[in-house]
């Protein structure tokens, strides 16, 4: 069995003040940085969900951002066998590797394992995204959370894709997602700690209303518009995200803009307090102060890094 390969990762709720800590580290480090977003992965919403600008990579070297269109689906394993494959890479260069992101399951699957879920029967799948389409992402959670409120409780009412594929988990194995987390899983594919920033809601949620202000004077309703002339179906993966949703209801004459812009923070604010729970409940996790490097730098000073 091969060694784990040696990363650091930097997690944190959205609009945390991840991006500036992340690169000042690196530089000092030696290190690179791997995206551990679900939603940073989609190349037609750099903007909404708030991708390193071209100033910010050429700081410092980024990879697994924007790489991947609106309709692709994208799993756990799928972004984890690219990241490992990312990492060795830098290290076989004498680079440091640093993940960067909010998407919890990632840096778990990285640093415990993956769940060895057997194949799912993809009439499963389609039987399920008709009743989505039918029924909508609401209906299905609720039937997840009964199903299995552990793992319904860690995942967007709205997040079509996860919903969609733990109950095609349960259906096809007759056992919970929450319980293949549990029970089997792979060997960890990293080793290294994991760092989360961890701001009250009351520091956090004035800086999200900036951040959303500042995206719709960046140009997101023009990236929306643009996005729709290539995939205009709101069911698409791409669009599930917090942001990407709200702005389309909006072009799509289902809400006015001030609406779309309090929705949109709701549920900012919303997802940063799930994340918030979920880093807080890893028992190995290490809380840093949000938006400062400072602080960070001293904790890797004293942890031997």
């Amino acid at each position: 069995m091969n060694a784990p390969l040696p990363v650091i990762c930097l997690a944190g709720p959205t609009g945390c003040g991840k991006t500036a800590v992340a690169i000042a580290l690196a530089r000092e480090l030696g290190a690179e940085i791997i995206n551990a977003d679900s939603r940073q992965v989609y190349a037609d919403f750099p903007i909404i969900t708030a991708q390193p600008t071209a100033e910010e990579r050429a700081a410092c070297p980024h990879h697994l951002y924007g790489f991947l269109p609106t309709e692709a689906k994208i799993s756990a394993g799928r972004w984890a066998d690219m990241a490992v494959a990312a990492a060795r890479d830098l290290l076989a260069r004498g680079r440091r590797v640093l993940l960067v992101g909010g998407t919890g399951l990632y840096f778990q699957t990285l640093l415990r394992g993956i769940a060895a879920i057997p194949p799912v029967d993809p009439a499963i799948t389609a039987r399920r995204e008709a009743r989505l389409a039918a029924e909508g992402p609401a209906a299905l959670h609720a039937e997840l959370h009964r199903a299995d409120p552990a793992y319904a409780a860690r995942i967007h009412p709205h997040d079509r894709q996860r919903i969609v594929r733990a109950l095609d988990v349960l259906e096809a194995t007759g056992r919970p997602f929450s319980w293949w987390h549990a029970h089997a899983m792979s060997a960890p594919a990293c080793a290294g700690p994991l760092y989360y920033m961890a701001p009250t809601l009351d520091w956090l949620e004035p800086r999200l209303a900036a951040r959303i202000d500042a995206m719709l004077e960046a140009g997101a309703l023009d990236e929306a518009r643009a996005a729709r002339t290539r995939n205009d179906d709101p069911a698409a993966p791409g669009w599930s995200g917090i942001g990407c949703a709200e702005v389309l209801a909006h072009l799509r004459g289902e809400i006015a803009l001030d609406a779309c812009r309090a929705l949109w923070l709701r549920n900012t604010r919303a997802y940063a307090k799930r994340q918030l729970t979920w880093f807080r409940g890893r028992p190995r996790a290490v809380a840093v102060p949000p938006a400062d490097a400072d602080a960070l730098r001293a904790r890797l000073r004293a942890d031997g890094l």
